[in-house]
């Protein structure tokens, strides 16, 4: 597991210049090889503390961190590319040691070489067991590639398969995909190994798939809900009628309106939207009530709406 060097110094992400020097200071002073006398175990603390305050103190090294993360870091970034530019006996004499370690410390690790912290950078001078030598980076991985793949709210709802073509180092290849349910808008998923090969034998990178709803009429998806447009004459909206609708995973129900029910009302049916990609949960079907106004009236709708203005309506 890569390590954190914020928690390493015991601080915080937003922690200042100061407090990251403050913070190793005092690391520093309790973790010194001419404190602890020769113990590995501490020893090896006062590595990571001086890797920890290499990288945050420098405010490009500190970008790259919180940029990749620690695991992203430590695979771009060697040892000597941590302690470059960093001069860890002037800081210690800072804090009041009188060379680079002390005269202490004069053997890193287990099988390796002698002189340690006593001249030059001590953390390139041996990389045997239990050491803190240069490590040598691993090959880059490949590129990752996404791809986007249009769906209808069936496929959606009950997953499918798909065949895609996707360009590698500038051939093409097919590949089958396995599209699970409720694939919506915002999610993916990742076929680990199926991105752009690597260029120095590195692992190849990842192939990531997203959705692109397919449209269809009266029909848009919000989440894994999904909404139908449904239209309704006005008069039974008025006085209430019930509907019969086929939901997206082809079941048939009678929707009851309600009387007085008003243009663009939203009448909902839990657990009939699309379903969730992991557990059990699933999204819920409204029906949109547009109220079909109607543009020309006969002579004899004309003579009722005026009976039924004179009434107050």
């Amino acid at each position: 597991m890569a390590d954190d060097y914020y928690k390493i110094l015991g601080i915080e992400k937003n922690a200042g210049p100061s407090e990251i020097k403050k913070a190793y200071r005092k690391l520093a002073m309790k973790y010194h090889p001419d404190k602890t006398k020769g113990d590995k175990s501490l020893e090896e603390k006062f590595k990571k503390i001086s890797e920890a305050y290499a990288v945050l103190s420098d405010p490009e090294k500190r970008n790259q961190y919180d940029t990749y993360g620690s695991a992203g870091f430590q695979q771009r970034f060697s040892q000597e590319d941590i302690f470059r530019n960093f001069d860890l006996g002037d800081i210690l004499k800072e804090f009041g040691f009188g060379g680079p370690m002390g005269g202490g410390f004069s053997n890193a690790g287990r099988g390796g070489r002698q002189g340690g912290f006593s001249g030059g950078n001590p953390f390139f001078q041996n990389a045997g067991q239990g050491g803190f030598g240069q490590r040598q980076r691993p090959p880059a991985k490949g590129k990752d590639i996404e791809y986007e793949i249009p769906l209808t709210l069936h496929e959606l709802i009950n997953g499918t398969k798909k065949t895609i073509t996707i360009s590698q180092g500038g051939s093409t290849r097919a590949i089958e995909v396995n599209i699970p349910k409720g694939l919506t808008e915002g999610k993916k998923i990742r076929l680990a190994g199926k991105g752009e090969t690597s260029p120095n034998g590195g692992p190849a990178g990842n192939l990531y798939i997203r959705s692109q709803f397919i449209p269809t009429d009266g029909c848009t998806i919000e989440g894994n809900d999904v909404l139908v447009s449904k239209q309704v004459p006005l008069t039974h909206t008025l006085l209430g009628d019930t509907l019969e609708i086929v939901t997206p995973d082809g079941m048939t129900l009678n929707l009851k309106i309600p009387a007085g029910t008003n243009h663009k009302a939203k009448m909902r049916i839990p657990g009939r939207g699309i379903p969730e990609m992991k557990g059990n949960d699933c999204g819920d079907l409204f029906i949109v009530i547009n109220i079909i106004m109607p543009k020309e009236l006969t002579a004899k709708q004309k003579e009722i709406i005026q009976q039924l203005k004179k009434t107050g309506l």
